[in-house]
C-alpha cells in the first residue's frame, strides 16, 4: 500500500528510494507489527477478559495448568492483525506470493476462530466437531493450491519435489502434488495447534521457522544466489521475506504476553493460521521435505498424538503419560518452563541445520 504511494515520490525526494529494498521493508515491517503488538495488546487482553473470553482447561491434563483456567484466549486475533497490516503498509500487494500467503493466513485464521468461539459458547474444549474442522482445512488448502496453480509467476517446477542436501535430485509427483500440498497444509496447521499448550512454545518455534524461511524466501528469490547455491530460482517469491518478517514482529509481539506465566492464549485462531502460514512458506519456496526439519518439533509433536492413539486403539496401551509430547515431560516432573526452553533449543538447532542444507549440497 504505502509502496505504491511513495515509490512515485522518488523523483521529489530520493530517500523513498530506499522502499525498494526487500531487507528494508522487510526490517520495518518486523518493527511496525511489533509496536502494533505493544500497543494493541493490552487493549485486546483487557476486552478479552471484560467479554469472558477464557480459556478452557482440560481436566486429565497436568495439574499445574489449572490455574490457567479462564486466561483470554483468541490472542491469535493480535498476530494476525500485527500482520496484516505491516504486509497491507509494506508488502508488494501486486504480487501474487504475497496475495496467497495473506488469503491463506486470513483462511485458516477464520477456521480457529469458530473453533475459538464455539469452545467459549460451549464452556468445553470441544469446539468444532473433528470432521467439520478437517473438511474445512482441506477446503481451505484445496483453494490454496489452486491458487499456486493459477500464479502467473509459478515455477514450472510447481510439482516438483527437491531433496535437501542434493543439488540436483528432484521428484515429480505431477498431479499426485496436488493431495500432497493438500495435505502438507493440513498436517501443518495442526501440527502447530497440537505444539500450542505450554506458555510460549509454540509461537517460539514459530518464529525460527519463520526466521529461516524469511531467509529462504530472500535467497530464492535472489537469481545469482540461486544459482550458485543451485536452488531453484523462483521470481518474485523474495517478496516473501516481507512476509516473513512481518510475521516474525507479530510473532515477538504476542510472544511478549504468551511467556510464563501467559496473560493471554493465541487458541486455534492463531495456531491454525501459523500451521498453514508455515506449511505455505515450505510449497511456495520449494522446500516441502526441509519443513520436515526446519519444523522437527512440530513433527514430533504431530506424531506423538497419531502415535499415542494408534496404539492405545490397538492395543490398548499408552506409550507416553499423556499426548502431546510436551505433555508427557511435564508428567515426568519437567517444569513447563524447562520444556518451552529445551524445545525451543532443538527449534533453533533445527532451524540453523535447515538453512545449512542450502550449502551443504
Amino acid at each position: 500500500m504505502l509502496l505504491e504511494l511513495l515509490l512515485p515520490l522518488v523523483k521529489y525526494v530520493s530517500a523513498f528510494n530506499v522502499f525498494r529494498y526487500i531487507t528494508f521493508r522487510t526490517a520495518i515491517a518486523l518493527v511496525v507489527a511489533l509496536v502494533f503488538c505493544f500497543i494493541i495488546g493490552p487493549r485486546l487482553i483487557a476486552l478479552l477478559r471484560r467479554v469472558k473470553y477464557g480459556q478452557n482447561i482440560r481436566s486429565d491434563g497436568p495439574g499445574t495448568h489449572l490455574v490457567k483456567s479462564g486466561t483470554p484466549t483468541m490472542g491469535g486475533i493480535l498476530i494476525l492483525a500485527a500482520l496484516v497490516l505491516a504486509v497491507l503498509l509494506f508488502g508488494n500487494l501486486r504480487n501474487p506470493y504475497v496475495l496467497i500467503a495473506l488469503f491463506a493466513t486470513v483462511q485458516f485464521g477464520i477456521i480457529g476462530f469458530v473453533d475459538d468461539y464455539l469452545k467459549i459458547v460451549r464452556k468445553d474444549t470441544k469446539g468444532l466437531p473433528a470432521r467439520y474442522k478437517m473438511l474445512m482445512q482441506l477446503v481451505v488448502s484445496a483453494s490454496i493450491v489452486a491458487a499456486l496453480f493459477l500464479n502467473p509467476q509459478r515455477s514450472p517446477e510447481l510439482t516438483k519435489i527437491f531433496i535437501p542436501f542434493f543439488a540436483d535430485l528432484s521428484v515429480d509427483l505431477e498431479w499426485v502434488y496436488i493431495p500432497f500440498a493438500m495435505i502438507l497444509l493440513v498436517g501443518s496447521s495442526n501440527a502447530v495447534n497440537l505444539t500450542d499448550g505450554l506458555d510460549g512454545l509454540a509461537i517460539g518455534l514459530t518464529l525460527f521457522v519463520a526466521t529461516a524461511f524469511a531467509a529462504i524466501a530472500y535467497l530464492t528469490g535472489h537469481f545469482n544466489i540461486a544459482n550458485y547455491l543451485k536452488i531453484p530460482f523462483l521470481a518474485g517469491s523474495a517478496e516473501l521475506t516481507v512476509f516473513c518478517g512481518a510475521l516474525i514482529g507479530a510473532g515477538l509481539g504476542f510472544l511478549w504476553f504468551n511467556s510464563h506465566p501467559a496473560e493471554v492464549f493465541m487458541g486455534d485462531t492463531g495456531s491454525l493460521a501459523l500451521g498453514g502460514t508455515l506449511g505455505l512458506m515450505a510449497l511456495m519456496l520449494k522446500k516441502e521435505l526441509l519443513l520436515i526439519l526446519v519444523g522437527g518439533v512440530f513433527v514430533v509433536e504431530a506424531l506423538s498424538v497419531i502415535i499415542q492413539v494408534a496404539v492405545f486403539k490397538l492395543r490398548g496401551k499408552r506409550v507416553f503419560k499423556m499426548a502431546p509430547i510436551h505433555h508427557h515431560f511435564e508428567l515426568k516432573g519437567w517444569h513447563e518452563n524447562k520444556v518451552i526452553i529445551r524445545f525451543w533449543i532443538i527449534g533453533l538447532l533445527l532451524a540453523i541445520l535447515a538453512l545449512a542444507t542450502l550449502k551443504v549440497r
